[in-house]
């Protein structure tokens, strides 16, 4: 049979299943945690656009690889002086948001620090990072001062001033960002005081005083290229983009061109599962199910000497673990059955190998569950930009400003949710191939291989749209 018919049987097939699966009533966005309608067959055809798309076409029409070598243009180069405006930039961003967390009215809707944390910072970088690059490591802050820290240690006390940094451990990896991103999901989705301006400030600069430590004991550059949670979090993005931004240029690359060159090093694979599962838990605890199952593990905790507020943190913490632990499951099946094909290359091999298909999913879920608030929250920083502290100041004339929610109706908003989720796995998918065409010696192998990456990619996208129907089950 050949592959072309073999792989158009399996799409039939696949798709069949889709349109088995059940409706959802309507997505969410999380303003207000808004319903957005998402009918039947859009639920059901979504996941068949990803098979006829990405299997069938790729099985046919991509027989070599094209991804894992890409070059790239030279667009502009970047004079140092932006460089270094940018990170005092990101400084003063960084103190005036906590000094407002700290000396601001304590009321999370008046204050501007959780809404530049929440909105601007958590989910406007990943869409910036996706369509400019890397543009946070320009802005980071604590990075920032690393670099003006090294400087000014070399000015003053010459190129031998200070310890060299130890060598960054190899097992160490990326396990500190996927940690990092661990506690920051935890804090949005699970921490009873998440709104809290006082307490949000605090944590601010705790991490920057952590990051500060992980430079001066590994070095700026490696430490802040994988111990550095939001620098790897945001630079995983960054891989989508067409614009790369390195050696004081500006470049540009196919779309997709940086991810195949991500380096699989110690944590990606969980990292990468914990910025699904974090963000899969979002949608699942708006939902009918989470709502039946919250109460008896609350009373569980309770029952251990827990207050109610702490018995529900445990229990949300649990939920979180489960989930970041069922999207890794489903990663490891996949991999689990690229291992049966050709001559049965090692799991421990194959799941590094592929963990960058992992990145436009994560991104996709991502586009998916906050477009929403970044349409609307994100106007409020016009009014709080201008009253910072929430005393009443109008700074820049724009305290008056308000949210204009008819710019984007939630018929537009759920487009952009299952436009982001369809082509998300889709970009998924052809990374996948394209990594397997590479990695097997045969295309006929690279193919079979498929079959359980496509499948992986289904339950991926099945999850998705019936996580943004979660909210209307309750």
């Amino acid at each position: 049979m050949s592959r072309a018919r073999l792989g158009a049987r399996v799409a039939l097939l696949v798709t069949a299943a889709a349109l088995a699966l059940p409706a959802a009533a309507s997505a969410h966005g999380l303003v207000g945690k808004q319903d957005l309608p998402i009918p039947r067959w859009l639920f059901a055809w979504a996941a068949a656009v990803v098979l006829v798309a990405s299997f069938v076409g790729l099985a046919v029409l991509w027989a070599v690889p094209r991804l894992q070598h890409v070059v790239e243009h030279r667009v502009a180069g970047v004079p140092r002086i932006l460089e270094v405006l940018a990170g005092m930039v990101g400084v003063a961003a960084f103190a005036l948001t906590v000094y407002a967390g700290f000396a601001g009215t304590q009321s999370a809707t008046a204050n501007l620090a959780p809404t530049v944390i929440y909105v601007l910072f958590w989910v406007g970088f990943p869409f910036a990072s996706a369509l400019l690059g890397d543009v946070f490591r320009a802005f980071n802050p604590w990075l920032a001062v690393g670099k003006a820290v090294g400087w000014a240690s070399r000015r003053l006390g010459g190129a031998d001033a200070g310890l060299d940094p130890l060598p960054y451990p190899p097992a160490l990896g990326r396990w500190p960002a996927v940690v990092g991103i661990l506690v920051f999901a935890w804090v949005e989705l699970v921490y009873a005081n998440k709104d809290d301006p006082t307490k949000l400030a605090i944590m601010a600069v705790a991490y920057a005083a952590v990051q500060l430590v992980g430079q001066s004991l590994y070095g700026v550059e490696a430490w802040s290229r994988r111990g550095d949670a939001f620098g790897v979090y945001f630079g995983l993005f960054a891989c989508v983009s067409p614009l790369h931004w390195h050696d004081r240029a500006l470049w540009r690359r196919p779309p997709l061109g940086g991810v195949p060159s991500l380096t699989p090093v110690a944590g990606t694979v969980a990292l990468l599962c914990t910025m699904i599962g974090t963000t899969s838990f979002d949608g699942f605890s708006q939902g009918r199910l989470w709502n039946s199952i919250v109460p008896h593990l609350q009373s569980f905790f309770a029952d251990l000497g827990l207050n109610a507020e702490h018995a529900l943190e445990w229990a949300g913490t649990v939920g979180m673990l489960v989930m970041v632990a069922l999207i890794g499951l489903l990663y490891r099946l996949g991999v689990a059955g690229m291992h049966t094909v050709g001559r049965r290359r090692p799991a421990s091999e194959l799941a590094p190998s592929f963990a960058h298909t992992l990145v436009p999913i994560a991104l996709a879920y991502v586009v998916a569950h906050y477009f929403s608030l970044l349409a609307y929250q994100g106007q409020a920083l016009g009014a709080l930009l201008s009253d910072p502290l929430g005393h009443g100041s109008d700074l820049l004339g724009t305290r008056s400003w308000t949210i204009n929610y008819t710019w984007i109706s939630a018929t537009g908003i759920w487009y952009v949710q299952v436009a982001a989720l369809v082509l998300g796995h889709v970009a998924g998918l052809t990374l996948a191939h394209d990594r397997a065409l590479a990695v097997f010696d045969r295309v006929r192998d690279a193919t079979r291989s498929q079959y359980w990456m496509l499948a992986v990619m289904v339950a991926f996208t099945s999850l998705g749209l019936w996580l943004l129907s979660a909210a209307a089950q309750q």
